[in-house]
């Protein structure tokens, strides 16, 4: 793909939704072609209603898996496109809404999973949000922390505590880092300490759920066109978004998917665990 326009100025509000985007984001319909990696696996997306987790339901269904799928309940309409893609791949999608900064919802989330669909073989911590719509340090609010530190933070400690009782020998943990953590945005402070926080938590994860068999690993997006770039980003900045990558453009939720892909997949990643792999379109991960 070669260097993009810029994107239309448009705003939404949070948390965003697809069919309002333009351009209306890849998430791999067309493209992604599955080969069996995930044959008989039973995942969990969080967040998986649209934007990157939207294509990673889909490459995982494609491969094989069945999956369901974590998201609020105002993103409905959202969760259904993303089950439909799932089951015209012809595996299992179930529909799991809630608020994960909630407690109790968030804990009883890779309970109702396993129930839904026979065990628990794969958790992708992929819910988040960000909120870049402010002038300085000054202006954000406790509100505005808590979401952040409690969707990206909280949620993921409280699903993942809660699903370890339902993973075995051969499971995947999969957390969404972002490029933020290491090339953090004034504008984002609270989000980039939270992705860096991430980092942290998957490599001593890593280290302690190792002798039970059990990968963490992380992923680090770079600027990828989802629907939290119009509901959180001011305008002005999403005409320009992505073009300061090396590559000279975003990435799409669908080139992000197969680096899921292949941390879930045992046959590709048994030995890879601790680990933090960038799709950044070039940006240095490290």
């Amino acid at each position: 793909m070669a260097e993009q326009d810029a994107f239309p100025p448009q705003q939404q509000d949070p948390p965003g939704w697809t069919g309002q985007m333009d351009p209306v984001p890849d998430h791999g319909e067309q493209t992604y072609r599955g080969s069996g990696k995930l044959e008989g696996k039973n995942a969990l997306v969080t967040g998986g209603d649209s934007g990157i987790g939207r294509a990673v339901a889909i490459a995982f269904a494609r491969e094989g898996a069945d999956v369901a799928i974590g998201y609020l309940p105002e993103e409905q309409e959202d969760a259904e496109e993303t089950a439909r893609w799932v089951r015209e791949a012809g595996r299992t999608a179930v529909l799991l809404p809630g608020d994960l900064t909630e407690e109790s919802v968030a804990r009883a989330l890779p309970g109702q999973a396993a129930g839904e669909l026979g065990g628990l073989d794969v958790l992708v911590n992929n819910a988040g949000f960000q909120m870049a719509r402010r002038e300085s340090f000054e202006d954000v609010t406790t509100d505005e922390i808590d979401r952040v530190l409690k969707t990206n933070l909280y949620a993921l400690m409280w699903v993942t505590q809660a699903a370890l009782e339902h993973l075995r020998e051969g499971a995947s943990i999969i957390n969404n880092s972002s490029i933020q953590a290491y090339q953090p945005s004034t504008s984002l402070l609270d989000y980039a300490s939270t992705k860096a926080a991430i980092n942290n938590l998957t490599v001593n994860l890593a280290a302690e759920l190792g002798p039970r068999g059990i990968r963490v690993n992380a992923v680090a997006p770079g600027p990828i066109w989802t629907p939290l770039q119009p509901s959180t980003q001011p305008e002005a900045k999403l005409t320009s978004f992505g073009q300061d990558t090396p590559l000279g453009r975003a990435g799409q939720p669908g080139e992000v998917a197969p680096a899921f892909v292949f941390l879930a997949s045992p046959a590709d990643s048994s030995y890879v665990s601790a680990t933090v792999l960038g799709v950044t379109g070039g940006k240095p991960v490290f």
